[in-house]
């Protein structure tokens, strides 16, 4: 563990940081989803997650009350995982650098815009951290995960259709200009998966 890690988490959380959450399914196999994890605000706190809508996540986590959080370095993991039904045999991913198994406990719940939340307290219970890294910035990673969140919401009627097809035009290009193979492969896969090209044609 490194000393920077929050708790017994394997890396530090500040803000919101994206994970895959790896949930064990009633078909005895892993669904593999993107999950944001909220860091704690006040010492002592625990991090959390909100899962939105009766997805598989949160059904997972109530079955089984927990699962295993990853952290990738594999842009194309990450859209899969945000934008595809994914499912695997094991819980931990290839691109996985770190993962922790955790129990999920349901703290909260609402609706917002229509749409059921679940608000989880996730407690760790074993780290492994199978790679550290000197971190880098590459815009167009940061640009694909950016993306899969717009993508996401275009069918939500809470957001502007138009103004989300514009955020994408924009992430595509900085892919396409700082990004690298593994980030430009992962945007084809959100082109593929949302159809989103298509549609903006169709509203000029």
């Amino acid at each position: 563990m490194s000393g920077d890690a929050t708790d017994d988490w394997p890396v530090a959380l500040r803000g919101v940081t994206e994970s895959v959450a790896a949930t064990l399914g009633p078909n005895d196999r892993w669904n593999q989803a993107a999950l944001g994890l909220h860091a704690p605000e006040e010492t002592g706190d625990l991090v959390t997650a909100v899962t939105w809508g009766r997805t598989r996540t949160r059904g997972n986590f109530e079955r089984r009350d927990g699962g295993v959080i990853q952290f990738t370095t594999d842009p194309r993991e990450f859209v899969d995982a945000a934008l595809d039904v994914t499912e695997t045999d094991q819980p931990v991913r290839p691109g996985a650098a770190a993962w922790v198994e955790v129990d999920a406990e349901r703290i909260e719940a609402g609706e917002e815009g229509g749409t059921e939340w679940v608000r989880w307290a996730l407690t760790p219970r074993s780290a492994t951290v199978r790679e550290r890294t000197v971190p880098t910035i590459n815009r167009g990673f940061y640009a694909v995960v950016d993306a899969t969140v717009a993508a996401s919401r275009l069918d939500v009627p809470a957001y502007g259709t138009d103004a989300l097809l514009d955020r994408l035009a924009y992430f595509a290009e900085t892919v396409e200009r700082c990004g690298g193979p593994a980030e430009r492969e992962a945007f084809a896969r959100i082109d593929d998966l949302s159809g989103w090209r298509e549609r903006r044609n169709e509203s000029f």
